[in-house]
């Protein structure tokens, strides 16, 4: 699953290429991590959002917990409780220059960074909906990974190409799920030597809910 991704853009740049109009851009960062403001396309508009619907827990004692942040949907998920409602009425696009995942043995992971060749953005399938805890937040949409990644995560980003960006935000929802499908292009890979490890990369109490 997806933990981390970069996006190199700014907000005039995303509305020109997505044709939407730019909103305020929050307090974000090149590389997005969960919990984190994230730019997203939605309702015509390019502005910013928590990445991660919180997850709302509860103690032994009944008592409420922190919420965790659950970042990305699985599409075979899609129908269930926590997602159905955004998945029918509010898709979302996430604007993407590289995704990254973890690679390499325990305790000396680095970071392997996935993305379509050329330098433009593309776009990942996302949810959006409003909280009550961190405001506005989206996820990703996942699928099984590529066989060119598959060594190293078994899922990826929903990836959608250009001519169904419309399919995707305002299409039926059977439309849209056939969209859910595993990227079947070349994708760039950029092995680093940078660690993965630290608690704003992979933060502990990620969920995947469903």
């Amino acid at each position: 699953m997806c933990n981390l991704y970069r996006l190199h853009a700014g907000p005039a740049v995303i509305a020109q290429l997505f044709d939407v109009v730019a909103g305020i851009d929050g307090n974000r960062g090149d590389e997005v991590y969960p919990g984190y403001p994230g730019l997203v396309v939605a309702d015509g508009v390019a502005r910013t959002m928590t990445w991660g619907f919180p997850l709302v827990l509860k103690g032994r004692q009944g008592q409420p917990l922190k919420p965790k942040s659950v970042t990305n949907a699985r599409e075979d998920k899609l129908h269930s409780a926590f997602w159905r409602a955004s998945f029918a009425t509010r898709r979302c696009l996430i604007p993407v220059s590289a995704w990254a995942e973890a690679e390499g043995t325990a305790r000396a992971m680095t970071r392997t960074w996935y993305a379509l060749p050329g330098d433009a953005p593309f776009a990942v399938a996302g949810l959006w909906r409003p909280s009550d805890t961190w405001g506005d937040v989206y996820a990703m949409v996942m699928v099984a990974a590529s066989p060119q990644m598959a060594d190293v995560h078994d899922r990826m980003p929903v990836i959608v190409a250009r001519e169904a960006w419309a399919t995707w935000l305002h299409g039926e929802s059977d439309a849209a799920f056939a969209l859910c499908q595993t990227y079947g292009g070349e994708l760039a890979v950029d092995r680093t030597a940078d660690r993965w490890a630290g608690g704003t990369v992979r933060q502990p109490g990620l969920f995947e809910a469903g």
